[in-house]
């Protein structure tokens, strides 16, 4: 990912402007990763997937559990229960009271966590080897037996009103980024905001919140990552015991609606005060399976990646253009976009950093990038890639992550070898592919206060 991958995005946050620590310039960086022969799966009678990493370094184990249920399977009405549900699988069952879960899971030495994502919801425990019995009662639990009670539901629709005021509504950059992506997709549910149009909050059914659950969280719609202090048998064994009971249901109808082709450029403009205008710029990509992901990777790091960045020198550092500089791919079931976002200094001329953005974006696309510029950009992939191989709860993410969106947790050790075959005419190929004005989204935010009056007024 070129800084935050919108996959990986905690719960509704968007992603910040980030501008992470460069490696010093490290060449030894292995570029090859061999599957760790330890790494076992195994998939239950109903359809539900076990994926177990045994690391005895720490008496410690993660889970992850990914649930095939975000932005992308809802419609207009129903937006939003995705993020919903990971609000509600924290609420109490029948057998356990709002609160206990997270109580239990802490009372044993652990905590837990969760985020929703366009395509998937994300469930995360960490807790001490001797709470594995524990964790596989409490999920089994609140998989089967969720309490739906009205009070709870209406307690929790009212917190996540407030989380949309505080993170979408009142927030500049939130604000933005969700109608950005609303005009940036027309057909695509990737249009539509995980924590949910307003009004769909308000008025989510009984009916819709029980048929969701039944589909979504059918354990053939699940995929469950193990990682610790821990052997396969136990786990699976386990597994069958508290998940084994668990009936499979018809897999939920999948997304058959694609993304037209963009005839044209796009701009959409937000007034609301805010201390800084923002400009954000999104192009047509490809989905986590597509040939051009990496490639396009890579050249976003060269593009955005840390203050030695092509951007972050010419408008950061140089021209004084932006306050900040960064970018990401979004890396999801479907296509997505190479997403940009500046924050510039108050009183900026927008429209002429728009212009100076695109004038670097052509310059890439015609001249290509330096030995030395994709050098660095593979050195920091495969920094965070050994890094974060070096903890469970990155070798979980790691398996999840090549599980669910690229169809086989081998592939989690595939990047090293990808990275090195990447060259830099791949990378001048794809910018030119990529950066094209009839793919483009542009997005500007300003405030009322500082641009005048937005009334028309006759000539």
């Amino acid at each position: 990912m070129a800084l935050v991958g919108e996959r990986l995005m905690p719960t509704f946050e968007f992603p910040a402007t980030v501008e992470p620590e460069e490696p010093e310039p490290l060449y030894d960086w292995p570029e090859h990763a061999d599957v760790p022969q330890e790494i076992s799966s195994y998939t239950l009678d109903n359809g539900l997937r076990i994926i177990v990493w045994p690391d005895h370094n720490l008496p410690d184990v993660v889970l992850y559990n990914y649930v095939r249920a975000g932005s992308r399977d809802e419609y207009p009405g129903i937006t939003g229960l995705a993020h919903f549900f990971e609000h509600m699988m924290f609420n109490g069952t029948a057998r356990h009271p709002q609160g206990e879960f997270s109580a239990a899971v802490e009372a044993a030495g652990g905590a837990s966590n969760a985020y929703t994502s366009k395509d998937v919801t994300i469930y995360q425990d960490r807790f001490p080897r001797s709470a594995l019995e524990t964790i596989f009662e409490l999920e089994a639990d609140r998989l089967t037996s969720l309490a739906l009670g009205p009070d709870v539901v209406a307690a929790e629709r009212a917190t996540i009103y407030s989380e949309r005021q505080l993170q979408v509504d009142n927030d500049s950059f939130g604000h933005l980024y969700e109608q950005v992506l609303a005009t940036a997709f027309v057909a695509h549910p990737y249009q539509l905001p995980v924590i949910g149009w307003p009004s769909d909050i308000e008025n989510w059914t009984q009916r819709d919140l029980e048929s969701y659950f039944k589909i979504y969280y059918a354990p053939n719609n699940l995929t469950m990552i193990f990682a610790g202090d821990i052997t396969a048998e136990e786990v699976f064994a386990l597994a069958d015991e508290h998940f084994g009971p668990m009936a499979a249901i018809d897999p939920p109808q999948r997304i058959r609606t694609a993304e037209p082709v963009q005839r044209g450029e796009r701009h959409v403009v937000v007034e609301m005060d805010a201390p800084a205008p923002l400009l954000h710029m999104a192009f047509q990509a490809g989905s986590a399976t597509d040939t051009g992901t990496q490639p396009l990777n890579l050249l976003l790091h060269v593009l955005a990646s840390g203050t030695s960045s092509r951007l972050h020198r010419a408008l950061v550092r140089d021209e004084s253009l932006a306050l900040s500089v960064a970018a990401f791919q979004m890396e999801g079931f479907d296509p997505g976009l190479a997403y940009f976002y500046l924050t510039l200094p108050s009183g900026a001329a927008v429209a002429a950093v728009e212009a100076r953005m695109l004038e670097e974006l052509r310059r890439i696309a015609a001249e290509g990038v330096t030995a030395d510029e994709l050098a660095r950009a593979r050195n920091i992939m495969l920094s965070v890639f050994w890094r974060g191989l070096d903890t469970i709860d990155g070798k979980a993410s790691a398996l999840g992550e090549a599980a669910v969106f690229l169809g086989d947790y081998k592939r989690a050790f595939a990047l090293p070898s990808e990275l090195a075959a990447i060259t830099a005419s791949d990378l001048q190929d794809v910018a030119a592919g990529t950066f094209q004005r009839n793919k483009m989204t542009v997005g500007t935010l300003r405030s009322p206060a500082l641009e005048g009056a937005t009334q028309l007024t006759p000539q």
